[in-house]
């Protein structure tokens, strides 16, 4: 019994260590549950991969959410790829929602950050080959949205006007498949010069 005790506390410390405290996983590796597909988006679950097939639309969480921090692994399947996050969007607008702050997964501009069409922030992050594996890390916490890619910091964006709003994938007309979808949601309590 000693042993068994000293082992579920062992385990219990594994993952405080390993930050997976507060995490809820967005994807359970079978179905779209907790997701709705908008517009023409063609999203489908499988083995624990949520696949998307050429098609222009989104899939967007069933509810908002405010300060948070999404983790997700993402992989291009043909070339010239481009898909998204949606960060606090709104549901106005076909096929993508207007005026939705996206962190872009365009092979030519990956990992910049557009307002609607327009690109706020450029692309800093080289591309990866087709079929790689690749972790992004977005924190959204006030008016502050961070990147990291692959644990590296890629940038900080301090200019959010939206407080809260919907996640979401974009369909763009190519084929990606994203995995280990995960959010930590935040307290509503910010640091001081946090507005």
């Amino acid at each position: 019994m000693k042993q068994l005790v000293l082992s579920a506390l062992s385990l219990l410390a594994t993952s405080v260590w390993a930050g997976d405290v507060g995490w809820n996983s967005l994807f359970d590796g079978k179905s779209l549950t907790g997701w709705v597909v908008v517009n023409d988006g063609n999203f489908t679950a499988t083995n624990d991969v949520l696949h998307l097939e050429k098609s222009m639309g989104w899939l967007r969480t069933e509810r908002q959410c405010a300060d948070f921090v999404l983790e997700a692994e993402w992989r291009a399947l043909e070339t010239n790829y481009n898909s998204g996050f949606f960060i606090r969007a709104g549901l106005e607008g076909q096929p993508f929602p207007d005026g939705a702050w996206q962190v872009n997964l365009k092979e030519s501009s990956l990992g910049s950050l557009l307002k609607g069409r327009d690109t706020v922030l450029p692309s800093t992050t080289p591309k990866f080959p087709v079929g790689e594996w690749v972790t992004f890390r977005m924190q959204a916490r006030g008016s502050t949205l961070t990147l990291d890619v692959n644990g590296v910091r890629a940038w900080e964006f301090k200019g959010l006007d939206t407080d809260r709003g919907y996640i979401g994938l974009q369909a763009e007309g190519k084929s990606f498949d994203f995995r280990n979808v995960r959010i930590q949601e935040l307290s509503n309590e910010r640091p001081p010069n946090q507005p």
